[in-house]
């Protein structure tokens, strides 16, 4: 492939395919979605590539690490339709929605941090009125928060109040922390359910270190994705 690509020879389908681990299907496949330019055609119609066509196929392959298979779909697209102002804010969308992540793993990390040692749990549970007032908060901000699927405290089966095990008091004790760091509830309740399904804050801690370093491979990715696509520009003129 390097060789046809300096000798200026035209790609086959193949010949594209080959260098990536791709099948030809894919290669057509992408040119049929706008990905890469529209290939010339011989006179017997079957497809014809350049090294255009592989530098288009370099920087959307170096893309979808970063952005993800529709968002670098996208962007080629509109590469491919003259539209960069359009690629560019896909682009910056993606590097928005990157740092927003940044800052919610880096409010999760805060609230762990700054959670206080949990009490010894009352045997049976906690009733609403002493969390609430162990937390400074209102009974009603409690029940707010069952609403919405932060806390799910049990009812006792004498009284019909609601009882908080220990996990409630852990979820509430996080929740209250994440909305003093300015969180609202929607952003809190799929990190409350992050918790449940780690097992705990300590398992949590873990998935946290995995989750930085997910988004340092991302931001990785896109630095390289964004020099395949200046090469790719450059290439296109």
């Amino acid at each position: 492939m390097g060789q046809n690509l300096q000798t200026g020879e035209r790609l086959r389908p193949v010949d594209l395919a080959r260098g990536h681990g791709l099948s030809t299907q894919a290669v057509r496949n992408y040119e049929e979605a706008g990905i890469l330019p529209t290939a010339g055609r011989t006179l017997h119609g079957y497809r014809t590539y350049t090294s255009l066509h592989a530098g288009a196929l370099r920087a959307f392959l170096a893309l979808v690490p970063g952005h993800g298979h529709r968002t670098a779909t996208s962007i080629m697209r509109a590469v491919n339709q003259g539209s960069d102002d359009e690629a560019c804010r896909l682009i910056d969308e993606s590097h928005a929605q990157l740092l927003d992540d940044r800052r919610t793993l880096q409010a999760v990390e805060s609230a762990l941090r700054d959670l206080e040692p949990p009490t010894a749990a009352e045997p049976g549970g906690t009733f609403i009125g002493p969390l609430a007032q162990d937390l400074g908060i209102r009974p009603a901000t409690l029940r707010k928060w069952e609403r919405v699927g932060l806390v799910s405290p049990r009812r006792d089966p004498r009284t019909g109040y609601r009882l908080y095990d220990e996990a409630d008091v852990r979820d509430a004790r996080l929740a209250h922390q994440l909305r003093r760091g300015g969180y609202l509830l929607e952003q809190i309740a799929p990190l409350i359910a992050q918790v449940r399904s780690a097992g705990g804050l300590q398992p949590l801690e873990a998935a946290l270190c995995d989750w930085r370093g997910r988004l340092s491979a991302r931001a990785r990715a896109m630095l390289t994705g964004a020099a395949e696509l200046e090469a790719y520009l450059r290439k296109r003129g």
